[in-house]
């Protein structure tokens, strides 16, 4: 695997990837980057979740001259959903270097756009109609463009967005980089490329295997405000060797590692927030089996090597299927078989159908376990501690002890109370998690398609910043949520 440090990228914008979690750089980056510092056009072939904006952010952040107060790179995305979440991750890369990033889309105030761009953002970020309006009201210049991204050209065509495209080429210095990234590669896709395009390098990443034959996966139809007892229970029933449970938000994964810890886990969360020591210190003790579960957003998680995880769940079902496909082949690996469990709200099935068409695999349900399911796990993992203790130890200081006891007590219920002593019982403590925005509700694209520059936005993700300049993101409070293993 690539490693960020190995592409020769400037200190400071490896310290912005190394706060986001990043170590290994993903195929598409890994190829993309390289080719993107020399200058070159680009068509890459990837899917959404295979680290695409990373792959054209940071070589566009590297080139960004501060002192220059023009737009210098401009990336134009389908939906304004897509649009915010380019912004953030742009805005994240270019924090050392403090680079103005602006999303503009529709449905958004437009005079406040103005007011922004009289700021001079470095980089533009946008639907194809909002940018095209900035245009040709002059609010917005391309005469200092160096780095032109078309990101997920394909669902631009798709929405009929071809001729607005074409309108905003016409405004750009034609001595440019451009990078055009497309699921697949249509022949009008390829037409653009041949027009506006100056021998391009094409990059191809498939989708990694997108079904892993040694995880046995499973989903459960569950009510948010359920989720997290059917979650401790789970637990209780498996008894993982080693966990990671995935979640939405940094303030989920902040909760959810408090919770458990409250319950007696030893849990521990990473998110983009942490900074690299803590992050560090904390991977180093789930590896060391110091902690059972470890909590994490799918930034914080991306790009790490860790082994030995039995059991992932998805606490939130993510928002694409190879989000999924890479939270789940965290387990299942050198071999072993992994068990992957997701949490889906009933409005979210959806989104369950098409990581099924897209894994080519049906998840089976799995009914939520009850508070005497989960005794009897903690149960038969006492039974499995003890069998282990008795094969592995040496307890011939302890056998004269034992025959003592024999003497007074029967040897089952001698048994039976150790058995008692050493089983967690389930653990009931009160717990509150903050409820967050389902994912949005649609017909029959994982995406909303529904959203697009030329009419207002009905589908808000919850949490996201409406995009801003160079401006700053709220910060979850972080929370210690290390405690002790303890034994009912």
């Amino acid at each position: 695997m690539t490693k960020f440090k190995d592409l020769n990228l400037s200190e400071t914008t490896l310290k912005a990837i190394d706060k986001m979690g990043f170590e290994e750089a993903t195929p598409i980056q890994a190829q993309t980057i390289p080719a993107g510092l020399e200058g070159k056009d680009i068509i890459g072939q990837a899917q959404t979740g295979t680290g695409k904006t990373t792959a054209f952010g940071v070589p566009m952040i590297e080139k960004i001259d501060t002192n220059n107060h023009t737009v210098q790179g401009l990336v134009i995305a389908p939906t304004r959903e897509l649009a915010i979440q380019v912004s953030e991750e742009l805005y994240k890369i270019g924090s050392g270097k403090r680079v103005g990033i602006l999303a503009v889309y529709g449905g958004q105030d437009i005079q406040r756009q103005i007011r922004a761009l009289k700021k001079r953002p470095h980089i533009i970020v946008g639907t194809p109609g909002r940018i095209l309006d900035h245009i040709n009201r002059k609010t917005l210049k391309l005469d200092s463009l160096q780095t032109l991204v078309l990101d997920e050209a394909d669902e631009m065509l798709n929405m009929g967005f071809i001729q607005d495209i074409e309108a905003i080429l016409s405004h750009m210095p034609a001595e440019r980089q451009t990078l055009l990234f497309s699921a697949t590669m249509p022949k009008q896709i390829r037409a653009i490329a041949e027009r506006f395009m100056n021998d391009p390098v094409t990059i191809r990443v498939k989708t990694k295997e997108m079904t892993v034959s040694n995880i046995e996966q499973y989903y459960v139809k569950v009510h948010q405000r359920d989720k997290f007892d059917v979650l401790s229970r789970l637990i209780d029933v498996h008894s993982p060797e080693l966990a990671i449970i995935f979640g939405r938000t940094k303030r989920r994964v902040d909760e959810l590692a408090n919770a458990l810890s409250l319950r007696g886990y030893q849990a521990e969360g990473i998110h983009g927030d942490l900074t690299q020591a803590k992050r560090l210190t904390v991977l180093k003790r789930f590896k060391e089996g110091k902690i059972d579960v470890l909590v994490a957003t799918d930034v914080a998680a991306r790009g790490l090597d860790i082994s030995g995880v039995t059991h992932v769940y998805n606490y939130d079902i993510p928002q694409d299927p190879e989000s999924y496909v890479h939270r789940i082949g965290r387990t299942g690996r050198a071999g072993k078989e992994g068990v992957a469990i997701t949490f889906v709200e009933p409005r979210e099935m959806s989104y369950l159908k098409e990581v099924e068409r897209t894994t080519k695999k049906k998840m089976s349900p799995m009914a939520a376990p009850t508070w005497d399911d989960a005794l009897v796990g903690q149960q038969q993992a006492a039974v499995n501690e003890l069998e282990e203790s008795v094969a592995k130890n040496d307890l011939s200081q302890y056998k004269a002890l034992a025959k003592g006891l024999l003497d007074q007590y029967d040897a089952e219920q001698l048994v039976a109370a150790a058995l008692k002593l050493i089983t967690k019982e389930p653990d009931r403590t009160p717990i509150h998690i903050t409820n967050e925005s389902s994912l949005p509700q649609k017909k029959d694209k994982f995406r909303s398609k529904n959203s697009s520059s030329k009419k207002p936005y009905g589908n808000r993700q919850g949490g996201r910043s409406s995009g801003g300049g160079n401006r700053s993101y709220n910060r979850d409070r972080k929370s210690n949520p290390r405690r002790k293993h303890t034994s009912q």
